[in-house]
């Protein structure tokens, strides 16, 4: 669970959601596809961006004069799996429950 917890720390902002979203929908983009619609500057989009890199969440690739974020697609793979467990975890002490009422 420690290496899970940067991720949801991470992702932990609506911000940052909203930027996984882009990700996910468009590919690697550069920040001025990513800053199109937000109400923040360039700056405040590349910390959350940094804030995602540090957790191993996204990627930066130098491409010419551009530099191009992108998904790490395991990390978000990691803590699918890691809210798989708690899932299972809870759906079995809810049919414990509904044995335990049902009798």
């Amino acid at each position: 669970m420690r290496k899970a917890a940067p991720i949801f720390a991470a992702l932990g902002d609506e911000t940052r959601l909203q930027l996984i979203a882009r990700l996910s929908a468009g590919g690697p983009l550069s920040i001025t596809k990513l800053t199109a619609g937000f109400p923040m500057t360039r700056q405040a989009i590349t910390k959350h961006l940094r804030v995602m890199e540090e957790a191993g969440l996204v990627r930066s690739t130098t491409q010419g004069r551009e530099n191009l974020w992108a998904i790490e697609e395991a990390r978000l793979v990691e803590a699918r799996r890691y809210l798989q467990q708690i899932s299972s975890v809870w759906d079995e002490r809810l049919v414990r429950l509904k044995r335990f009422v049902e009798r």
